[in-house]
């Protein structure tokens, strides 16, 4: 029994008696109906309508949206009717006891009749039907029908909105809950404007009633103040019609407040903020309106026949907000920036803190030691500057935008040097000479200034480190000078050249394919992933980059794997086959000085490369099984006739058969990384090509 008592009282407990005590609120309104009330009662429970009505104007003022507020129809609902049986009850006094005079039914409607009517009951019953059709006809019947649109639109959106949600949700835009949330206020809207649409009848409803009781109370004061009471019918009239109309006055007073808010509750529509800012705020928003509406103000003050003052008066309000309004805007607008730098600041150096930050590695990273770090500190707008120039220039070429340089200093760096690292890993570190200069001489003359002979970092070519006195005699014997931020410069430009494929990542691959064409979208849809996955696409691309071709032409390039994809699975065969159908780009990339210069392989080196590849039954190359004596051997002659054409100051690439290319670029790169080796299939028609020779 004490277990059933406990379970029994929770509920009361944990609401605090509220619900009891809301519900012992609705009988008592529902016993006025019926239960004599006296006129003290009656005063307090219309000053409680009012002050309800009055609070309910003011909810509707102050919320962020109509959601915050959605139970204003039943809130709506008790208001009506309180009203309703308060008007009873004052007809009960005003039947009962109105020959005793003005203040029969209380003192509140008695008062409302001095005030409004002035001591003339035509007076109020004028005012009581313009406030009838003000509240019956306008806003009752525009809330009525903004309700309505809004109850069908909302209905008719559901569909559309859940699918956004669900679309949110599955692209993990949103969470679960997130998502539960938004379904849940989209219910919320959708019940809260079908309520309001019809709650807005009842404040109709009440305003017709208000019309029939104020007859009632007329015609059967009249009767029963003329039959039961021996007032003349003057007399009767006049007093049962002031009672009546102030009866009458006192009712409609809150239900046009209480009809004012619900228009402005349904009227905000999508606006989120409080009226204030929903109103004021958007007409405030344009200072050339409040200019012109002024210079109109100040126009009808000068006509003859109108007063000046007003309209004065109004024009300088109107031109004064227009002079602080977009101080005030500006002012805002800088304290927002301001706050929003302040908190972007904050989370940049929170994240720099946070342990997951430090997982994060970037992909281009230049890091300079504590010396150069102290010395290049005024030049770090012009690196910035400069390696934006670099980024953009590699995106025309290459046809991808590398990563960001990210540009940091290290203690335990070698003195003077910077290191540049690729995914955390350095792959280049060199000594900067900061107060030097770098001549270029490779095996030409010297300068004849004092200097010392280096090897300049991008290239390994020759050169002279003179002092920066130097500079201008060095100049004057025609020689061309290096500064050493473009040392720097130059050598991250070749350090990216050379690690481009490992910078096109995953998600550079996607973004390229998103700026395609919608016919190029559909090409990939049909190769993707029947034929080719995008893992494996992104490994034809970077097989194209590691030799430095470009993928500008991505739609070409797509063209040709569609074409191989059926017929070929590795990466490798595909990357060769795409490589005959940009001929016309590789070999144009390739021109130096109008003509393509070409070293040959040799028939010797030819037919000891296709002894050297094996293959199966259907005649496929499977291994590439070569002597390391004859590797050794080529190396050496194929090294010395290239440094031969090179210290000649050609511009040429290495051409072989398409089958054995692949396998002479695998031995070349190791000794000239930057050298192109191009099969005969892909020199293409209409080039120039001049031969330097052969390897043999």
């Amino acid at each position: 029994m004490a277990i059933s008592t406990v379970a029994a009282s929770a509920p009361i407990s944990r609401s605090g008696g509220k619900d009891v005590g809301f519900a012992i609120g609705i009988v008592l309104i529902l016993c006025i109906f019926f239960v004599p009330v006296p006129a003290v009662c009656i005063d307090l429970g219309l000053a409680l309508s009012i002050a309800f009505s009055v609070l309910i104007l003011m909810v509707a003022l102050w919320i962020q949206k109509p959601l915050e507020f959605s139970a204003f129809p039943t809130v709506l609902l008790v208001a009506t009717i309180l009203r309703l049986a308060l008007n009873i009850s004052t007809t009960r006094l005003i039947l009962s006891h109105g020959a005793q005079g003005t203040t029969a039914a209380g003192y509140i409607i008695g008062g409302f009749a001095n005030l409004v009517m002035g001591g003339d009951f035509v007076i109020g019953i004028i005012v009581f039907l313009i406030l009838v059709t003000i509240n019956f006809l306008v806003i009752t019947k525009g809330a009525t029908r903004i309700a309505e649109v809004g109850a069908r639109f909302t209905l008719d959106a559901i569909p559309g909105k859940q699918m956004a949600i669900d679309a949110d949700l599955n692209a993990g835009l949103i969470d679960e809950k997130i998502a539960q949330a938004r379904r849940r206020e989209l219910e919320e809207e959708s019940s809260f404007f079908g309520s309001m649409d019809g709650a807005s009848k009842f404040v109709r409803g009440d305003a017709i009633a208000g019309l029939i009781i104020l007859a009632v109370n007329i015609f059967g004061g009249v009767v029963i103040g003329v039959t039961r009471h021996g007032l003349t019918l003057a007399s009767a009239a006049d007093i049962f019609t002031k009672l009546s109309v102030g009866d009458g006055l006192v009712s409609q007073i809150p239900a046009l407040i209480i009809s004012l808010a619900a228009g402005m509750l349904v009227a905000k529509g999508g606006t989120r903020g409080s009226a204030e800012k929903a109103v004021l705020g958007q007409l405030s928003n344009y200072p050339s309106a409040l200019f012109l509406a002024a210079l109109l103000m100040f126009i009808l003050g000068a006509i003859p026949g109108l007063p000046f003052l007003p309209f004065a008066l109004l024009g300088g309000l109107m031109a004064f907000a227009g002079v602080t309004i977009p101080q005030r805007i500006a002012r805002e607008k800088a304290a927002a920036a301001a706050a929003q730098a302040a908190s972007d600041e904050k989370a940049r150096a929170e994240a720099k803190l946070s342990i997951k930050e430090q997982l994060r590695t970037p992909e281009i990273e230049l890091c300079l030691s504590k010396e150069l770090t102290t010395k290049l500190l005024p030049s770090y707008q012009e690196i910035g500057s400069r390696v934006a120039k670099m980024r953009r220039k590699f995106a025309r070429q290459y046809g991808f935008v590398v990563p960001e340089i990210k540009l940091t200093d290290d203690i335990k760096a070698p003195p003077k040097s910077y290191q540049f690292r690729i995914h955390g890993t350095v792959v280049a570190t060199q000594e900067l000479r900061l107060n030097e200069y770098l001549v270029i001489v490779g095996d030409g003359k010297r300068p004849s200034v004092p200097g010392e002979e280096v090897r300049e970092p991008a290239f390994g070519m020759k050169a002279i480190a003179i002092a920066e006195p130097f500079v201008a005699h060095a100049k004057r014997e025609g020689f061309k000078t290096v500064d050493p931020l473009s040392v720097m410069l130059t050598h991250l430009s070749e350090v990216i050249r050379n690690n481009l494929a490992q910078l096109l990542s995953y998600k550079d691959m996607r973004s390229l394919l998103d700026r395609l064409d919608p016919e190029y979208k559909r090409l990939i849809d049909e190769i993707i992933p029947s034929q080719i996955s995008y893992s494996g696409l992104q490994a034809v691309l970077k097989l194209l980059l590691a030799e430095r071709i470009s993928i500008r032409n991505l739609n070409l390039i797509l063209e040709a794997i569609a074409e191989i994809a059926p017929h070929a699975r590795r990466p490798e065969q595909i990357a060769e086959h795409v490589r005959m159908r940009i001929a016309q780009q590789i070999c144009g990339d390739l021109l130096d000085h109008g003509a393509l210069k070409v070293l040959r392989l040799g028939n010797r080196w030819d037919l000891v490369f296709h002894q050297s590849l094996k293959r199966d039954a259907k005649g496929d190359v499977i291994e590439f099984d070569i002597d390391p004596r004859l590797m050794e051997q080529f190396g050496a002659e194929a090294s010395a006739a290239i440094r031969a054409r090179m210290d000649q100051g050609h511009h040429f690439a290495l051409v072989a058969t398409a089958e054995t290319r692949p396998y002479v670029r695998m031995i070349i790169e190791r000794m000239f990384a930057t050298l192109p080796v191009l099969s005969q299939l892909e020199i293409a028609r209409g080039f120039d090509v001049r031969s330097l020779g052969a390897i043999s």
